[in-house]
């Protein structure tokens, strides 16, 4: 039974990957495209603590436009917000990954993204025995999507190219343990009669929100705030879209092996 659960992530997750790179495509993509017009302006910023304009050619150390290191590569492969819509190298002959283009990097990148959340989605739910099935798969989507993206997004909201950012080592750290105390406080809070328990989950939930996200300290960006904040709505409608659309699909197919069996 364990082989078929897995087996019913898998495919979910695939469906889910492909679903995922069409709403990208319709309203992630143009936004992105959109910011890297900007891409090269010098913002209207100064050096902090002083009047003087930052010198030309003077970059943000800890931008959003650096190139990411091994453990980011690996962590952006399980966001469905993929690294395929990142611009470094895309002009770069063979282009962005593994001589592929834009649209199938991302493609292949949603589709392992997705089978690895499926299968973290049914690695949980065997762990605290709660199968995923069809009558609560969308609920089983909504509490991955508040774990992985709505909780940590409070901090550290999805960025567009440009935008500032912290050290990444710090971001990392921080949205791995924002996702960890998130996953452990939703449980405690849902699964939980305890009331001691649900008030556990509750602090638990708030932790790195009190403890704080790093946070860049230049904020000047030439992307406008605008399109940022508007990336950042459509980034984490997508992603729920994309947790709604695995949690349903992974308990169609659960239902259907349990009624085969």
């Amino acid at each position: 039974m364990i082989v078929k659960t897995l087996l019913a992530a898998v495919v979910a997750g695939l469906i889910a990957g492909v679903f995922m790179t069409a709403a990208q495509e319709a309203r992630v993509v143009p936004l992105i495209l959109h910011a890297e017009e900007y891409e090269g302006k010098e913002p209207a910023a100064t050096v902090p603590g002083t009047e003087t304009p930052a010198k030309e050619g003077e970059t943000h150390n800890h931008s959003s436009l650096n190139a990411p290191s091994f453990p980011t590569d690996i962590l952006a492969a399980l966001s469905p917000v993929t690294p395929a819509y990142a611009h470094e190298g895309e002009h770069e002959e063979g282009g962005i990954m593994f001589g592929m283009s834009r649209f199938s990097g991302t493609l292949l990148a949603n589709l392992v993204a997705g089978a690895g959340f499926g299968l973290l989605l049914a690695g949980v739910s065997v762990l605290i025995g709660h199968p995923v099935t069809l009558s609560n798969g969308a609920l089983w989507g909504a509490f991955g999507w508040l774990a992985v993206h709505l909780l940590p997004a409070i901090g550290l909201p999805p960025e567009l190219p440009g935008f500032p950012a912290a050290d990444l080592g710090d971001r990392q750290t921080w949205w791995v343990a924002t996702i960890l105390l998130s996953s452990a406080g939703l449980y405690l809070v849902a699964l939980r009669p305890e009331i001691a328990a649900k008030i556990i989950g509750l602090v638990l939930i708030a932790a790195p929100h009190l403890y704080g996200a790093p946070q860049p300290t230049d904020i000047a960006s030439s992307v406008p705030a605008v399109l940022g904040a508007e990336f950042a709505v459509a980034a984490l409608a997508t992603t729920l879209a994309f947790w709604l659309v695995l949690g349903v699909v992974s308990g169609f197919i659960n239902d259907r092996f349990a009624r085969a069996a």
